[in-house]
Parts: C-alpha cells; structure tokens; sequence
C-alpha cells in the first residue's frame, strides 16, 4: 500500500487529504471517505486502508480546513465541555454546498493521478458526512455510481437538497446504514427516508442495525459494536465492488 498526505487545492483555500492505495494493478476505482464531527485522526486513516486495500484510491479529505484545524484530539462525552462545542462549532461551519465544491476538487485531483479511476467514484460518509456522501452522486452522478451514509445524519430536511430526495437525481446505488438508537438520526427521519427512497424506486438499501448505537462502526468509540461494524465493511465492500467497475 501508498500512503501519502497532501495539499488539494480548493476554491476556498487547500484541504489536506489523506490518500492510500495499492501499490500495483492500478488504475484504482476512487472512494471518497468523508470525515465525522471529530474530525481527522488515525482511526479514520486506519478504515481508509482498510478500504483501500481491496483495490481501491482511497481519498480523506479534512473537510473543517477553512477554519485552520485539522485533528481536534479526544472529545469529552460531557455535552457542555468546551471541546465538544468547538467541534459543534467547526461542524456547522460547513455544509452541502461547500463540500460539493471541495469533492470537485478533489476529483480534479484524482483525474491527473495515474493510480486513479476518477469515472468510477464510491463514496462513504459517517455522521455528519451521510448527506455529503450521498449528495455527493446527485452532484456527479456522471462518475459517482455508488454512495453510502453510515448514521449519517441530516438526512431528511425541507432543503431541495436533502439526501432522502436523491433518488430523483442520480441512477447511483444508495445504501444507508442507520444506529437502532440514534438521538442524532432519529427512527422517524430513517422512515422518511425509506419512504422517499421507496416512492423514487430509487436503488436503495435502508438497514437497521439491531441493538446499535450512533457511532458502532468506530472500534475507538465505548459504542463500538464488533458484529455491526463488521457487517458494515461487508455491505460497503458489496456495494463498491457491484458498481465499481
């Protein structure tokens, strides 16, 4: 494996992104993995290898550059420590439109890389970045042909934008992996979702993790579920490899 961190240039600055991938048998189908609240850290650089390792230009941008941070460090569960308010605060300084713009410079970025396919684009997002992932292929659904939201959250507003409404949009393969207890995305905008995804006949999977909190997938988090997260590297795995071509 290559693993390399670089300065992406962007039209509000540069966001530092991580990039691992294969070394040989390349060009590589590219996955855009955007970042949770936390931020940045080597626990997501270690899932970005676990995903590039099955053949794939694995790209981790550090979606809160425009605020001049990058690793935030631990986050104290106390909701009214002040670490946990600053990443709140990074958290909703960014949104859609500005994550659209960074994702098209790093595909620029990928187009001139040897070792990438930027035609053949997957995305995965955790927590806040569901709906990037997802509306990532309403925005570029010329190359991305699959997106997954892990506990994403925001997935169901009265923006025009708003991820359940992207089975109108795009032809890519959605997959939503949804925490049975989240306070974050709460079961009634899950069935929204569903619902949505049902009327579009949208090709899409809504799935329920038993007994799963928000955060399951992250070995470093106390809800950290080992079946769970594992069941979720099969589904997105499932998903890149039968549209990834």
């Amino acid at each position: 494996m290559i693993d390399q961190q670089i300065e992406i240039p962007t039209k509000d600055g540069h966001t530092t992104t991580f990039i691992t991938h294969p070394e040989r048998g390349g060009p590589h189908p590219v996955i855009l993995f955007y970042m949770d609240a936390p931020a940045i850290r080597e626990e997501l650089r270690d899932m970005a290898r676990r995903l590039g390792t099955s053949g794939y230009y694995v790209m981790l941008p550090n979606l809160y550059y425009r605020s001049g941070v990058m690793e935030l460090g631990p986050i104290p569960p106390d909701p009214e420590a002040p670490e946990r308010k600053r990443m709140f605060g990074y958290m909703n300084s960014i949104n859609i439109p500005m994550v659209m713009e960074d994702t098209r410079a790093l595909l620029a970025y990928a187009e001139g890389q040897p070792a990438a396919r930027a035609d053949s684009v997957g995305t995965v997002g955790y927590c806040m970045s569901g709906r990037y992932a997802i509306n990532a292929a309403t925005h570029f659904p010329d190359r991305v042909k699959a997106a997954a939201s892990i506990y994403g959250t925001h997935l169901a507003t009265d923006q025009p934008d708003s991820p359940h409404r992207a089975g109108q949009k795009t032809r890519a393969e959605f997959y939503f992996g949804c925490a049975e207890t989240d306070i974050y995305a709460p079961m009634e905008i899950i069935e929204k979702v569903m619902q949505a995804m049902a009327a579009d006949r949208a090709n899409a999977e809504v799935e329920i993790y038993p007994g799963t909190h928000h955060g399951f997938a992250f070995p470093k988090r106390p809800v950290y579920d080992r079946d769970a997260a594992e069941r979720h590297w099969e589904r997105l795995l499932s998903l890149y490899s039968r549209n990834l071509t």
